[in-house]
């Protein structure tokens, strides 16, 4: 219950949000220079998501190579389509925000966040919490005779 009130109050605060930053904008620079400019993010923002998607799944893939687990890149490819889906949605506020899910420490800071408060109660955050932190575990099986 208490998510959707955060979605509700999000989706009823961000486009007012944006309308006042585009027409700010707008009344500065004018109404073409705005419009040419959130494409012009939109257009940066796709290829900066393209690098950082791609440079995460090669360490999701060297990691896997590795016998680990990876548990950061598993929660950051999440938190790069969310970026993405902001770049994408017109307005200065979201690009800023997409923006930031694309910074490669924002993002860690973001997935430590989600691994620590939504992932490290559950059984397979155990296994987040023990591959992202502590590089000293050995995995193995025994048998008792």
């Amino acid at each position: 219950m208490k998510i959707m009130h955060a979605l509700f109050l999000t989706f009823l605060i961000v486009p007012f949000v944006e309308i006042y930053l585009l027409l700010q904008v707008g009344s500065v620079i004018g109404t073409f220079p705005t419009v040419l400019l959130v494409v012009l993010t939109a257009t940066l923002g796709a290829w900066l998501l393209r690098q950082q998607g791609f440079a995460t799944w090669n360490r999701f893939q060297n990691g896997l190579r590795q016998g680990e687990i990876p548990a950061y890149e598993m929660v950051e490819g999440p938190v790069l389509l969310v970026g993405g889906a902001l770049l994408l949605t017109p307005g200065f506020f979201t690009d800023l925000c997409g923006f930031a899910c694309l910074i490669p420490a924002v993002r860690r800071k973001i997935a430590d966040y989600l691994i620590e408060r939504h992932l490290s109660t559950t059984q397979a955050g155990s296994i987040f919490r023990h591959t992202a932190r502590d590089r000293s575990v050995i995995d193995g099986e025994y048998e008792k005779h």
